[in-house]
């Protein structure tokens, strides 16, 4: 099983060593091998996304990858910037289907903002279409300078498009997966203005058709953002496309208590897929060793799941987790009067702790 390990910017490194570490005790057969993105190897290389670190992720089962970005860089022409690398590994490696579970743990109930009676036992799960919207359609119209800054230019703008194929395998993406949990979908979209999720609309009640077990609803996105913080709960699968997808998901972790705990995956129509946390690369936080590995070391298990069919050490992974959680340790994040304040290396360690206990007691 060979991983591409891209720890990244900011906390990517701090957190991704966490998650090997994790790794590293389930005694599985893992090749793994490092290399730079984002700004990291933009300094080193003078791109983000290196010739060597895209050939590395395409011959790899599955890619580990930490964060990207930092402010310094933002001053960079756009193709320069840390983040052109994650939407290239996603471009390159035909990564379609984002899934994003925000889960909100018994433990944590208290470290959300809303009500308990609201956020608990929240279970949802956002899919997210990655290779089509506005984040890839044609033409851009803008002039820019050697300093990142529109140089002159008097309008700027980018084109909105899906086509058919897109929106039917991420369609048949939710249905597949709202049948192995509640067997709800909420297709979101923006029907009411856009031609292009009018579109959307259409093309994923037709897809739905063929899924009669499975019930489908539609919501306007400003409504799904209203209601993701009002009534979450009546959520089961959200499908929407890029933009929207990209909004409503980091909403949704924040239901959770925090965006430290929401794993991520990434996957092509072969399932080889790119693992990553939801939440980015925290530069002001960077080196202190207080950064919440659990994202990270969640997406591992997702790993385990998806691209690499090992569902009992993803099991392992997760029953771990939530063991420590139950024990009372918290990064800063999550942290909450009563509780065990950590870092990331003692949340990794403890992690490892509960895996390697369970294991001997098996034994």
């Amino acid at each position: 099983m060979k991983i591409a390990v891209l720890p990244g910017d900011g906390i990517g490194t701090e957190i991704v060593a966490e998650a090997i570490k994790v790794l590293a005790v389930l005694d599985l057969p893992f090749e793994m091998e490092t290399a730079l993105v984002g700004g990291v190897a933009y300094d080193a290389h003078g791109h983000p996304l290196p010739e060597a670190t895209l050939k590395l992720a395409k011959e790899a089962d599955a890619v580990l990858f930490g964060a990207v970005g930092d402010w310094k860089y933002d001053k960079l022409e756009r193709q320069f910037r840390p983040e052109q690398a994650i939407l290239g590994l996603r471009k390159n490696l035909g990564l379609f289907a984002n899934f994003r579970p925000a889960i909100c743990y018994e433990q944590l109930v208290d470290a959300s903002s809303l009500k308990p009676e609201v956020i608990s036992g929240l279970d949802i799960l956002i899919i997210r279409e990655l290779t089509g919207d506005i984040y890839f359609g044609q033409p851009r119209g803008r002039r820019i300078a050697p300093d990142g800054a529109y140089a002159g230019a008097e309008e700027a703008f980018d084109t909105m498009r899906y086509a058919r194929p897109e929106i039917e395998r991420i369609a048949h993406v939710a249905f597949q997966a709202a049948r192995k949990r509640s067997k709800r979908v909420t297709s979101v979209d923006k029907a009411n203005v856009l031609e292009t999720f009018q579109f959307w609309k259409d093309v994923v009640t037709e897809v739905g058709q063929q899924y009669p077990d499975v019930e489908l609803d539609h919501m306007y996105v400003d409504n799904a953002a209203m209601q993701l913080v009002r009534a979450p709960k009546k959520f089961d699968v959200i499908v929407t496309g890029n933009m929207f997808g990209d909004i409503l998901s980091d909403e949704a972790a924040m239901l959770t208590g925090s965006i430290g705990m929401l794993p991520s995956a990434s996957l092509n129509a072969s399932n080889q897929g790119l693992y990553e946390p939801s939440h980015g690369s925290a530069p002001d936080i960077a080196g202190q060793g207080i950064a919440n590995p659990l994202a990270t070391i969640l997406s591992a298990a997702m790993m385990l799941r998806f691209s690499l069919n090992q569902p009992q050490a993803a099991d392992r992974i997760e029953s771990a987790v939530k063991d420590v959680l139950a024990s009372g340790l918290r990064t800063a994040d999550i942290w909450s009067s009563g509780a065990t304040k950590v870092g990331t290396r003692e949340m990794g360690d403890a992690v490892v702790a509960a895996i390697t206990t369970k294991t001997t007691t098996k034994g």
